[in-house]
């Protein structure tokens, strides 16, 4: 067919690497750096962002720095740094004298996701082995992962204390170092004074990132939420304008602030909507309902408040959704796949992108201007996109959803040297085929009335919108807010199947490649079963665990006992119902996908179980530190006679760990030990399916100690790497 002819000429011009410099960044080989610098026995010096006065900026910022600012390596500020260390479960990185509360809160909602941390902030980097002092970092930057190369020399003031983002552990650089690199792809420090959330979560992930107005909040918020956090997303938020000012409830505004959970609880015979944030500052929290001293906590049962409640002055509070809607201005939600937006997971979505450029005089025609002579509007770049459902055939007339994205490069070097343009996209239906080597002419769009255009043009680096669109062909045109300004894009489109290239242009398309939905359809299997049985008790949870195929362990697939879903219900239900809901359940699924993810990958012989050295690394993958000791005996504990550990087992340790942990943070004042009261004592830990307090008590005596002796927020020492 000549479209698909079209398409396949187009892709073989235009395909390109997916990996690449920045035009603004100097290419620099991290690895030939690294193996000079140990090769001549020297540390790195980047004199690409030197460390002076102009890598900071040139504007206020110079004002508040302190006096005799210093530049020091980590290996300077402390006897024992650590680049990054699987032991910080909890978020440590706190604002400094920058206003990149954007930024922070960006890159605490990845800490998250250590898979997706992990892509941009490669965790093997160390200051001991091959220690050069040169990092890499990684950020996706308008459709390329572009890689950053950096010295450790950091800003710190006379007393040694680092200026900008630090970590409570005083010996973790990882925060500091990756916002060094992100200050060099934006021009310096002083260009992460202002930003978006949606942009640093755009540069972490390339993912899809949806802004809702919370003024303006659909109906089923509640859901989207809960459907965001149960899938791979990155979620922010934003105060109302403001001066960064701390308001009479706590709350800070013109801020940002990261989500970090959701939690359905039962008030008064009635359910209560909680979002769990974060500051980026580390300090100063909400102040009114649910916050840590609200009177709100004692309506809970003892068990869900010591699992929900932690009273730190840490940053992080809880706040009804009420409450929420009312104070924040903007919800942002970054998520891998466009399936968030559609409820239509469980499938393959394609991904394409183009770029282009609007040049002046030749493609930045404008927008289309009513009762005037559209004769510019043309000019702009054309891309024609041909879609359907790939399930049903090509003509099936079903609506498609279609996720469209429009980001602008920066037109300077520096991030906040020129604003951004005001931006939009228009689209029309093609009702027949056209000749691709030729731009649609004048009369086309004279004839033609768009079916979706911008109401109001947004001075945004991206601005996307979903559509529901009938299978057929269609005409995007990008354009600004005026004709002849210039500047460069990337133009994204995610469907379910779909062609899609500029026409009238020799330039192809830049990739394309398909993503899988990470949920895999489960949740709406999921949805639809809990609709039947609102709550479910450990029988039928067994029998869900037991129907379900666990594709990432092979062919052994583990067989839950009763006794064992009896031991998984008492750690999720924290109402003492003897059921657990949909929300409790989803927790437990994305727990679960990433302990399978963990157990196969130690699995190197496929036998099922792990030994002492597979369960050692296992438990580490998954976030969890055990001394050897403590690991041989949960072994002992929880595994089989020959000192082996099947799936099911190794499932109820992490849970177990995973929960005392959380726990003993909420309760400890010292970091060191905690006190319960007799209810508390009675309710927590949940009776253990076998034998074995004691040794149970031990993984809180293991994990617990290590965080409060070896990464102490005093600045005591992390321990050996």
């Amino acid at each position: 067919m000549p479209l698909w002819s079209s398409f396949q000429r187009s892709w073989k011009r235009g395909q390109k690497d997916l990996v690449g410099a920045s035009p603004q960044l100097p290419r620099q080989d991290y690895e030939a750096l690294q193996e000079r610098c140990l090769r001549d026995g020297c540390l790195f010096e980047d004199d690409t962002f030197p460390a002076t006065l102009s890598s900071i900026g040139s504007g206020h910022l110079l004002q508040k720095l302190p006096g005799h600012l210093q530049w020091r390596r980590p290996t300077e500020l402390h006897i024992n740094p650590h680049f990054y260390s699987a032991e910080s479960k909890r978020l440590d990185l706190c604002q400094g004298l920058l206003g990149d509360c954007w930024f922070l809160a960006a890159l605490q909602a990845l800490t998250l996701h250590q898979d997706i941390l992990s892509q941009v902030v490669p965790l093997n980097q160390s200051f001991t082995k091959n220690y050069a002092g040169i990092f890499q970092f990684r950020f996706w930057h308008f459709g390329k992962w572009v890689p950053v190369v950096i010295d450790d020399r950091l800003p710190v003031n006379e007393a040694g204390q680092l200026v900008f983002v630090s970590s409570t552990f005083k010996n973790l650089f990882w925060g500091a170092l990756l916002e060094k690199a992100y200050a060099k792809l934006c021009g310096s420090y002083e260009d992460l004074q202002r930003g978006q959330v949606s942009d640093a979560l755009l540069d972490f992930t390339g993912g899809v990132t949806v802004t809702i107005k919370l003024a303006e909040a659909p109906g089923n918020l509640w859901d989207i939420l809960t459907q965001a956090t149960y899938g791979r997303t990155l979620i922010g938020c934003q105060t109302h304008s403001g001066n960064e000012r701390v308001l009479e409830n706590g709350l800070v505004d013109g801020h940002a602030y990261t989500v970090i959970g959701i939690r359905k609880v039962t008030c008064h015979h009635k359910p209560e909507y909680l979002v769990k944030l974060r500051n980026p500052w580390g300090k100063v929290e909400w102040k009114g309902d649910w916050s840590d001293s609200s009177r709100t906590w004692e309506l809970l049962s003892p068990k869900e408040k010591i699992v929900l409640l932690r009273k730190k002055d840490d940053g992080e509070f809880w706040m009804t959704l009420q409450d929420f809607k009312a104070h924040f201005r903007l919800l942002v939600i970054c998520k891998l796949t466009p399936g968030l937006l559609s409820h239509d997971v469980g499938q393959t979505w394609s991904y394409t992108s183009q770029e282009g450029r609007w040049e002046k005089g030749t493609t930045a025609g404008g927008p289309i201007k009513l009762h005037q002579a559209r004769d510019t509007f043309w000019r702009n770049p054309q891309f024609l996109l041909s879609i359907w459902r790939p399930q049903e055939g090509r003509m099936f007339p079903m609506p498609c959803s279609v996720l469209v994205s429009l980001l602008q490069k920066p037109r300077h070097r520096h991030r906040n040297r020129k604003p951004h343009l005001a931006i939009g996209f228009y689209l029309f239906r093609m009702n027949r085929f056209h000749d691709d080597q030729k731009k649609l002419p004048p009369e086309f769009f004279l004839q033609n009335t768009p079916l979706s255009f911008p109401e109001v043009f947004l001075p945004e680096k991206e601005v996307s919108q979903e559509l529901w669109l009938e299978p057929g062909t269609y005409l995007i045109v990008p354009c600004t807010s005026e004709a002849w300004q210039e500047s460069e894009f990337v133009l994204r489109v995610f469907s379910r199947k779909h062609i899609f290239y500029e026409i009238g242009s020799n330039s192809g398309v830049v990739f394309s490649k398909e993503i899988v939905d990470q949920t895999e359809g489960h949740d709406e299997i999921f949805t639809k079963l809990f609709e039947k049985c609102p709550e479910i008790n450990a029988a039928q949870l067994q029998r869900i665990l037991n129907q379900l195929t666990w594709s990432g362990l092979g062919s052994t697939q583990p067989l839950f006992s009763l006794d064992a879903c009896q031991g998984i219900l008492a750690l999720l239900d924290l109402n003492a119902s003897g059921t657990v809901s949909i929300q409790e359940f989803r927790d437990l699924w994305k727990q679960l996908m990433l302990y399978q993810a963990v157990f196969h990958k130690q699995d190197s012989n496929r036998s099922g179980c792990l030994n002492w050295s597979q369960l050692l690394a296992a438990t580490k993958d998954a976030g969890i530190v055990l001394s050897d000791d403590i690991c041989l005996l949960m072994l002992i504990r929880y595994g089989g006679p020959k000192l082996q550990m099947d799936f099911v087992s190794f499932v109820l340790l992490m849970l177990r760990a995973e929960k005392t942990e959380s726990v003993f943070q909420n309760l400890t004042q010292d970091g060191k030990g905690i006190y319960l009261q007799k209810p508390e004592q009675v309710t927590w830990p949940s009776p253990l399916p076998k034998d074995g307090e004691l040794a149970f008590s031990s993984v809180v005596g293991g994990t617990s100690k290590s965080l409060a002796e070896g990464m102490d927020p005093e600045g005591e020492d992390l321990g050996q790497q």
